[in-house]
């Protein structure tokens, strides 16, 4: 009998080159913002209001920069880490055309880096993804690298391949869909704007949210993120976790809704420079955010706009009034979970 079925890549299928054109085609709608609203609670006015978003310029409301992200990465995960261990980190990544309720958006990605781990049972593999929507306008392009299991730990390892990769997206790379005029903060919910921030500024973003088991098992049937580490309790209940690893994104639309609370006019995300998932999550931990300003940047031609290149640090189970990052011997403290390095567009006055 042949089989039909796909078991996904492990380390070993995959190849320097490699094209990847990941099924299936998604069609996003307002369901899915109303979704990721009460996941999140995100607060950010351009994705919350209509109204707020025509006076920005824009078509309506679109969808916010991490629900992009998830929906296109979702696309890549039966192919690139349904075997997985561990998403590992995110480079390059620039957010295109805004999109909206009724795009379609599909993925593709090529295998850029490969390294097997020292282990000879895991091994690393890089890929560059891009999302474009039903009229092949690029909506994300960003480049992730993943811990993947191998299929049979004897078969021997390609030459290490890791790719170089940028600090950070260029300012004149970043996409700016807005056209800032009489922007309102009190509608907004924020009096700060891009001129208030300095570089080297630290702001502890206060709350906390509890993550729940329901919540971040919705989230990965949302985005159609298939890895097993997220959905399968029988076959990880006897893993070395002993249970379901929250998946990544999840945490980062944590810290993201928590960062308004000091960071209220950052409109949307513009870039992902770089970013690593310290240490796993799981359901019943509560996450804390807080975040330095690295860059204030002026974008070219625009007075009305600027970025700021920001470092937002995720923690579970520990507030973060003392900014907790890194312990004496240099390595992420355990409660660290996320740090992220990302660039979000905002209102000058």
């Amino acid at each position: 009998m042949t089989a039909k079925i796909m078991t996904g890549n492990f380390f070993e299928d995959f190849r320097i080159g490699q094209q990847l054109v990941h099924a299936t085609p998604r069609t996003v709608t307002v369901g899915d913002t109303a979704l990721y609203q009460a996941l999140y609670g995100s607060r950010f006015a351009v994705t919350s209001g209509e109204t707020f978003a025509r006076g920005l310029g824009l078509e309506r409301m679109p969808l916010d920069s991490m629900l992009v992200f998830h929906v296109v990465f979702g696309k890549t995960v039966p192919d690139v880490s349904l075997n997985a261990v561990a998403n590992l980190g995110y480079a390059a990544g620039v957010f295109g055309a805004p999109v909206y309720p009724g795009d379609t958006l599909t993925t593709t990605s090529e295998v850029i880096g490969l390294k097997e781990n020292s282990n000879g049972r895991t091994g690393v593999v890089y890929v560059h993804s891009v999302g474009v929507n039903q009229d092949g306008e690029t909506v994300l392009d960003y480049v992730r690298w993943v811990m993947v299991n191998k299929r049979d730990a004897s078969v021997p390892a390609p030459e290490p391949v890791v790719p170089s990769l940028p600090d950070a997206v260029p300012v004149d790379k970043l996409v700016v869909p807005y056209s800032i005029d009489g922007y309102d903060t009190a509608l907004a919910g924020s009096p700060f704007l891009w001129d208030d921030y300095e570089v080297g500024e630290r702001i502890d973003h206060v709350d906390g949210m509890t993550i729940e088991e329901a919540e971040h098992m919705m989230a990965t049937r949302l985005y159609q993120n298939t890895a097993k580490v997220h959905f399968n309790q029988h076959v990880e209940g006897q893993g070395r976790n002993g249970r379901r690893i929250v998946y990544g994104g999840h945490v980062i639309s944590l810290a993201r809704a928590l960062s308004f609370n000091g960071l209220g006019n950052a409109l949307s995300i513009a870039a992902i420079n770089g970013g690593t998932h310290a240490n796993p999550t799981f359901a019943g931990h509560t996450v804390y955010a807080w975040s330095e300003v690295l860059d204030r940047m002026e974008l070219p031609g625009r007075s009305d706009v600027g970025a700021l290149r920001l470092r937002t640090v995720a923690t579970k189970d520990r507030a973060c009034a003392d900014f907790p990052l890194r312990g004496e011997d240099g390595k992420y403290l355990p409660e660290v979970v996320l740090d992220l390095d990302y660039t979000v567009l905002m209102p000058r006055r």
